[in-house]
Formats: C-alpha cells, structure tokens, sequence
C-alpha cells in the first residue's frame, strides 16, 4: 500500500476536491484534522491540516504554488479517461499546469489541486512504446508524465 501525504490549508475543501475527482473518503481514518481518500485498493492520499502534517517532520513545510516537492503520476486506461480528471480537477477550482502532451503510445496532462500539489494523469501504450523505443527511442517519459 502506499499513502501520499499532503499538507492541505483546508480539510473539508481539499476533500471536495479529491471526491470530485473520483476519490472516496474512507471516514474510519478521518477526522477534522485529516481526511484519508482512497483512489484504490491500494493507494490512499492523506489530507491532513498542516498543523498536524507538521507533526510528522522537523522541516520547513514547503509552499506548493512556489516549489515542487513531488509530481504524483496516476496511470489511466484510456484518454478519455486522463482528460476527465483534469476537466474535474479544472471545474473544481484546480489549475492546468500545461497543455496535453501526446506522443502517439503516450498521452499526459499536468494539474494542480488547491494547495498546489502536482498531479500527472497519463495513458500509455505499453507494447506501442516498447516498438518506438526499438526503433530508435522515442520520448521516454518522465518529469511530470
């Protein structure tokens, strides 16, 4: 399992926020302070109150809309489907970081939530990728996929 902490300025916005994105709020480990929000089985993002996110690390909590820290990438089945996250992240007050990239086996967007924490929806094409890359390499992705 892997939970991707965020420190957040407001619990019950950011919460909107990620259900509207298709997260569902998991209420056995939520409280006023922090939300838990399940993407699936096995990955849950933490919204917690930067009160208490700074409880957990002796360093500087940084500012999201000025630094990066991280860039977290969600693999989707389908186009479609990364161009629905980012319509909703977009409808619900979150900013398009730039505009989509499409390399033919692979296809990305960039948005940013509220606190301006960075995410990267992608689609790819496996077995089309590897044929790009035996011809000669293509793209090889990274960054903010």
């Amino acid at each position: 399992m892997i939970f991707v902490n965020l420190p957040v300025a407001d619990v019950t916005r950011a919460t909107a926020f990620y259900e509207s994105l298709g997260f569902t709020k998991n209420e056995q480990f939520s409280n006023a302070q922090g939300a838990s929000m399940q993407w699936t089985d096995t990955i849950a993002v933490m919204l917690l109150d930067k009160a208490l996110f700074g409880t957990f690390t002796q360093k500087k909590i940084a500012d999201a809309f000025s630094e990066t820290t991280a860039i977290f990438a969600l693999g989707f089945d389908d186009r479609a489907e990364v161009d629905g996250i980012v319509e909703a992240a977009l409808a619900s007050g979150g900013r398009e970081l730039h505009e989509p990239e499409d390399h033919g086996f692979m296809y990305s967007r960039a948005f940013e939530d509220l606190d301006g924490h960075g995410w990267g929806p992608f689609w790819m094409d496996v077995g089309a990728h590897a044929q790009a890359m035996a011809d000669g390499g293509a793209h090889q992705g990274g960054g903010d996929h």
